[in-house]
């Protein structure tokens, strides 16, 4: 076959084509000659098989324990590839009453279906990356017509098995006794299916009436399922100055450098659809706890500031007898500080951008009271009521009730990260990337795979965790047994 399409090559008829041409053809030809050779070495395997076992004709017993006597050739099952689809035949040592024992399945590590385990990660990668459609297309553009829509989904599934035990296996790389232990979380809704909504929500939306050309009041929010997202990461102290994160109102001046704040490292990210928030919690502080299991080290939790969540963090380390300093988000108190801006500014006064400078600043410096105060005494100065000062209002109360939680000159001076960053970053990469794409309705089993796999994926883990997967595959379908173990010669 190599030498037909050398000679085709060199032939008039590939003369006239194009380098596109050229290319085109070598991916379709080049393809089925990849198969024949891998479709031949199965069929030299199946050929030393039964040579061996003519030669050794003594009954074999499998790693069940069991004795076998009788032996059966010509054991065929397909096998769907990158190449295209082939056929593995095998012996088969038999005994009445006891399940069939094929030393070469074991020997190949053979997957309990059709497809193989490179083509159902090649499968895992691009489902990860886009729609289950676009998977299959991607699929079928190199492979050919090897796997179905419905295969992809569930070969994804299947990958994602390990992951929770991958990550619990793992031992992380030890850190400086200086370095920060940072943890955040937050959550994003994920549209699904009636059947995998949560308790609550599907009683919701059950109550709730149905119009035939839009969406009713409710209907939108009771349509979703709240994923959970946890991330922790390594930061070396970088201390800062209230200035180096806000410019003052007019701008900077002079040519003062600015302090850069700590940076992300050994960053790790885990998310689900199917464990509470409670749950992804307790395996952030899990994460934490690994790589500070004597709790030498400062832990900062950066938090949006909900009650919910803070409670959570709360009773975690309470249960672990760790000590966390809990940071507020400092966009969302400048969100705030923007809304009580438009209290005090017609909308799109540029104004407004100097004089939630100078309050965020002084928020900066620890003077969360003093910001609130300040905006207090404006509204009443200006006679604000009503709607027009229901943006301050939120404000103030905002810095009052989360004012332990902003103590950013106590986190500025001892360089702990301030913003949540890299969790917003994960919800969008995560979460709203993928699993939010237009018209996505997930089932449970399919959200939790998609993204736990795109979890690895950003963790940079996806080719370690292949292994490992492949480890813990092969165990489950032939335990006992070391992958090559019964090949000839072994």
């Amino acid at each position: 076959m190599f030498a037909a399409l050398a000679a085709e090559l060199a032939g008039p008829a590939a003369a006239g084509l194009t380098a596109s041409g050229l290319e085109e053809l070598l991916d379709e030809r080049g393809r089925e000659v990849m198969r024949q050779l891998l479709q031949d070495h199965f069929d030299l395997r199946k050929i030393r098989e039964e040579q061996q076992a003519r030669e050794h004709p003594g009954p074999a017993q499998g790693p069940d324990g069991i004795t076998r006597t009788r032996l059966e050739t010509g054991h065929g099952r397909l096998l769907a590839t990158l190449f295209g689809t082939v056929t593995v035949t095998r012996c088969a040592w038999r005994k009445p009453g006891a399940g069939n024992w094929r030393p070469a399945d074991a020997a190949l590590s053979l997957p309990a279906g059709r497809h193989s385990h490179t083509l159902a990660k090649l499968a895992c990668l691009e489902a990860a990356r886009g729609s289950f459609d676009g998977a299959h297309a991607a699929v079928t553009r190199r492979c050919g017509k090897v796997i179905g829509k419905r295969q992809v989904e569930e070969s994804v599934v299947r990958a994602a098995a390990d992951i929770p035990a991958f990550y619990a296996s793992r031992i992380p790389e030890p850190c400086t006794p200086s370095a920060l232990v940072v943890l955040s979380a937050d959550g994003k809704g994920v549209v699904m299916r009636p059947g995998a909504l949560r308790a609550a929500t599907a009683k919701a939306a059950a109550k709730l009436g149905k119009l035939r050309t839009r969406l009713t009041a409710g209907e939108k929010p009771n349509r979703k399922r709240m994923a959970a997202l946890v991330t922790v990461y390594d930061a070396e102290p970088a201390k800062r100055r209230p200035h180096d994160v806000i410019a003052p109102p007019g701008g900077r001046a002079g040519a003062r450098e600015l302090r850069p704040g700590p940076k992300a490292l050994a960053r790790w990210l885990a998310g689900s659809v199917r464990k509470d928030p409670a749950d992804m919690i307790a395996a952030a502080f899990d994460e934490a706890g690994a790589r500070d299991p004597q709790h030498l080290r400062t832990w900062v939790v950066l938090v949006d500031g909900a009650d919910h969540q803070l409670a959570l963090i709360r009773a975690e380390a309470a249960r672990r007898g760790v000590t966390v300093h809990i940071v507020v988000d400092i966009i969302h108190v400048l969100e705030y500080l923007w809304g009580a801006a438009w209290s005090f500014h017609p909308a799109g006064d540029p104004a407004a951008e100097d004089w939630v400078a100078a309050r965020a600043l002084t928020v900066l410096a620890g003077g969360s009271d003093r910001a609130a105060a300040a905006i207090t005494a404006e509204a009443d100065a200006a006679g604000l009521e009503g709607s027009r000062r229901s943006g301050a209002d939120a404000c103030t109360r905002y810095l009052g009730n989360k004012r332990e939680f902003l103590r950013y000159d106590q986190a500025l001076n001892a360089g702990w990260p301030i913003a949540t960053g890299v969790i917003e970053g994960a919800c969008r990469h995560l979460i709203a990337d993928r699993l939010n794409l237009g018209g996505a309705r997930w089932g449970l089993d399919g959200a939790e795979a998609i993204l736990t796999l795109r979890a690895v994926i950003s963790n940079g883990d996806f080719a370690e965790y292949w292994r490992f997967h492949l480890a813990r595959e092969h165990q489950r379908l032939y335990p006992g047994t070391t992958q090559g173990q019964y090949a000839l010669g072994a």
